[in-house]
């Protein structure tokens, strides 16, 4: 199946594409039998509450003020898609068209309302989010990394349900483990994925760090900073050579290669360590799975 169609299904799936009827009386609008489940209401805007499990933090101002000027002209030609619950509805997806009809003063607005669960709503959430790239990289990490914690799905589970690549998923939570002024740099735009991937690449924090610094000072595009890592890997290599013997560091390297994840030998004499750097509940059953083969 293709994964496009896929990630299309799950916000389609909520929006009925026929029979919406407009019920605005005060009896329907709020004590929904089941039969109206599937149809369009007009609901206040202080009756719905926010979903909690939004993964969308920033709110950029420049593009609600483009979507208000839009509403106030044309209406909301998109419906929320909210639940019920006591009291009053909780968005599911429609955030940008909620706080901007809020501004703007619309009495009421579009929404249809569907039963869902707390995993599908964070999963529709980001799906809508994704569809209409309004979140960060940061963000979609820390919501891909919910959606492994919180429901226990694993990263192709993930990929499934975005329809993207495992891999694609395994790097977005990957830059959750850079040091913080890099994710800043990241969510606020200031470097692309492709940066924070020649960044992740870096031996350490201090690397990473120097390594952004030269980025925003010189302009890098990735192809520059990719460019700058060649130049830097001689240089590292050698340093490491001196401090280990040749062989040390052959082994990590196959280790490296077979475990797909960074690997750091430590000897002492005839003893010593191997450590295993892992950034997931996946990956460390993906090396675990590579070890016991």
């Amino acid at each position: 199946m293709n994964k496009m169609m896929g990630l299309g299904k799950g916000l389609g799936s909520l929006i009925p594409r026929k029979n919406l009827t407009n019920v605005v009386s005060e009896e329907n609008k709020n004590f929904l039998l089941e039969e109206n489940k599937n149809q369009l209401l007009q609901i206040p805007p202080e009756e719905i509450e926010i979903n909690p499990l939004q993964p969308r933090k920033i709110f950029n101002h420049e593009d609600l003020e483009e979507l208000i000027e839009s509403i106030k002209q044309y209406g909301i030609i998109q419906p929320l898609v909210v639940t019920k619950i006591p009291g009053g509805y909780q968005l599911i997806a429609g955030e940008r068209r909620l706080r901007s009809a809020k501004i703007a003063g619309f009495a009421t607005v579009p929404a249809i309302v569907r039963d869902a669960s707390e995993q599908e709503k964070l999963e529709l959430a980001l799906i809508e989010n994704v569809q209409r790239k309004d979140l960060n990289p940061i963000e979609k990490a820390i919501a891909y990394e919910r959606l492994m914690s919180e429901f226990n799905l694993n990263q192709e589970q993930v990929a499934d349900k975005m329809g993207i690549s495992r891999s694609a998923v395994a790097n977005t939570i990957r830059f959750l483990g850079l040091p913080e002024e890099v994710q800043k740099a990241l969510a606020d735009g200031k470097i692309s994925e492709g940066h924070a991937k020649v960044i992740a690449g870096m031996e350490n924090e201090f690397e990473q760090l120097e390594f952004l610094n030269k980025i925003l000072q010189f302009n890098f595009t990735v192809r520059d900073a990719e460019k700058e890592m060649k130049k830097k890997a001689p240089a590292r290599k050698s340093i490491a050579l001196a401090s280990k013997e040749a062989v040390i560091e052959e082994k990590e390297d196959i280790l490296r290669s077979q475990l797909n994840t960074k690997v750091n030998i430590k000897k002492k004499g005839t003893e010593g360590q191997i450590v295993i750097d892992f950034y997931s509940e996946e990956e460390l059953n993906s090396i675990i799975d590579q070890i016991v083969k």
